[in-house]
């Protein structure tokens, strides 16, 4: 395993000359495994790029190459159907939490420490713009993905039931900021690690 530093990675907002990158990756297994349908997520794409959904989408590079797609989207703006039914552990977390998903473009990129650069050089982006409470939510089975988030700094928040999907869960993970942690009421039943 190579050792990749987050002084090597850069960040550019996606454009609609990237879709066919995007999709190309998309349909690679190692997303499909863990996203939609390439066709769908591009849609979602096209929705960021054209304003109609406030989620930042970017391309990260290595070294100036592409080797990834990231997105910041505020906890806020999905307070609303029918998010709070897909993703109840919404009302569980600060309101004015950001984000973060995250996936490799080509799988020799995977196991080689770039996830977990490319997520602290972006949370540290966050953090300079004033975001104080930045969380990601993995698939509690993406385990090589849990590990990389926890190189960079990110603890286990909660555990939550996928009401779409009987017996998967996801993990929402909190980056610690000067020891920050989310508080929040249990309004749905969701296990809390504090």
């Amino acid at each position: 395993m190579s050792s990749i530093d987050s002084g090597q990675i850069s960040f550019r907002s996606v454009s609609a000359h990237d879709y066919e990158l995007l999709e190309n990756w998309m349909r690679r297994s190692h997303w499909q495994e863990w996203w939609g349908e390439a066709e769908t997520e591009l849609g979602y794409v096209r929705d960021m790029v054209e304003g109609r959904d406030t989620t930042r989408p970017y391309l990260f590079a290595l070294d100036g190459e592409p080797a990834g797609y990231i997105q910041a989207w505020m906890i806020g703006d999905h307070l609303t159907e029918p998010w709070l039914s897909e993703t109840p552990w919404l009302r569980d977390v600060p309101s004015d939490s950001i984000g973060i998903d995250l996936a490799i473009g080509d799988v020799e990129n995977l196991s080689r420490g770039l996830g977990t650069a490319a997520l602290k050089a972006f949370a540290k982006m966050l953090i300079e713009e004033g975001h104080r409470h930045i969380l990601i939510d993995p698939d509690a089975a993406n385990l090589r993905a849990i590990r990389a988030y926890q190189k960079a700094g990110f603890e286990q928040l909660l555990i939550a039931p996928d009401p779409e999907h009987e017996g998967q869960s996801t993990m929402i993970m909190q980056l610690s900021i000067d020891g920050n942690q989310a508080q929040s009421g249990n309004q749905t039943g969701i296990q809390h690690d504090r």
